[in-house]
């Protein structure tokens, strides 16, 4: 199987790489810039799990036409629209697309772009970074990739994807209700990113104070609110799971819009609370909390532009 991953960042560079040690074929699609780096580096891995130096093969949007199999996106949802460009020549009537973005709005666009037939659903739970030589630093001990038919079946293709997945150094897992886990990990993601971003903090002391445990109460049922209000697939039980997993998280955790904010970098905040808050305008859902923090968002956005 011929695996494009689309760039070689944090994400997609670590999971990419994993498959790449394991003996898999595959093709990172990056950037000139990131390309001349690696070229000279290579690609590296730091990791609690085992550190990795890897030759890759690179290519770059204007390469001669090449079709793969799978095509694995982890680009910021601010970058997909162009991705989609890019990823044109390289896609055919047989390609399979695994996007890991967070949120949920991307699965329109990708399906309006290369159909319905092409695109299963993914997701991953990983604490990862890019330090300033162009290393991939993980040092959570999750690095779990989530992948699935978003009708639930397990199809010929999926089982492929289990088998050229097997042996790999992190957590390839195959699931039959990708789509209820697509949307929970969205409640997830959006209720840790706002808090976070929003108190400008680390969850830990944001859960030291019972006004910081409401607040995250609160935001919890204003999502849960809007996508019972969709009929999105989560389970009844999704906001008191969440709260329970937030109060657990590492003292010191930071959401990764969190750090994007110190880094003066742009956000995903209408992919993720603005697509929410859309809803809720046309539902007339009061959610206080989370119009605050797309507030708090939109600003930081303006004042960086």
């Amino acid at each position: 199987m011929k695996i494009l991953v689309v760039g070689a960042g944090a994400i997609g560079g670590y999971f990419g790489a994993r498959l790449l040690e394991n003996g898999v074929n595959v093709t990172f699609l990056v950037r000139e810039k990131r390309k001349d780096l690696l070229n000279q580096t290579g690609l590296n891995i730091e990791s609690i799990h085992g550190n990795a130096e890897l030759i890759p093969r690179l290519i770059t949007a204007d390469a001669p036409n090449e079709t793969f199999d799978l095509v694995l996106i982890s680009t910021k949802s601010y970058h997909l629209k162009q991705a989609i460009e890019d990823l044109r020549p390289f896609v055919n009537d047989d390609t399979t697309i695994l996007p890991l973005l967070n949120g949920i709005a991307h699965i329109n666009l990708l399906t309006e772009a290369f159909g319905e037939k092409a695109i299963i659903g993914g997701l991953c739970f990983i604490e990862t970074t890019l330090d300033e030589h162009g290393t991939i630093c993980q040092k959570g001990p999750l690095h779990h990739l989530i992948f699935g038919e978003l009708s639930g079946e397990e199809t010929p293709r999926i089982q492929k994807l289990q088998s050229v997945f097997s042996g790999a150094n992190a957590d390839f897992e195959y699931s039959d209700n990708i789509n209820q886990d697509m949307w929970q990990k969205y409640l997830f993601i959006t209720a840790l990113s706002g808090i976070t971003s929003l108190m400008e903090s680390p969850i830990g002391p944001i859960m030291d104070l019972e006004s910081g445990r409401n607040t995250v109460t609160i935001l919890l049922e204003e999502i849960t609110m809007i996508m019972n209000i969709i009929n999105a697939p989560i389970k009844e039980t999704i906001a008191s799971d969440l709260f329970q997993k937030i109060s657990g998280m590492g003292y010191d955790l930071k959401s990764s819009m969190q750090r994007d904010m110190e880094k003066l970098l742009p956000l995903e905040a209408d992919h993720l609370q603005g697509f929410l808050l859309q809803h809720a305008k046309v539902h007339n859902i009061p959610v206080p909390v989370l119009e605050t923090i797309y507030t708090k968002l939109v600003l930081y956005d303006k004042s960086r532009s």
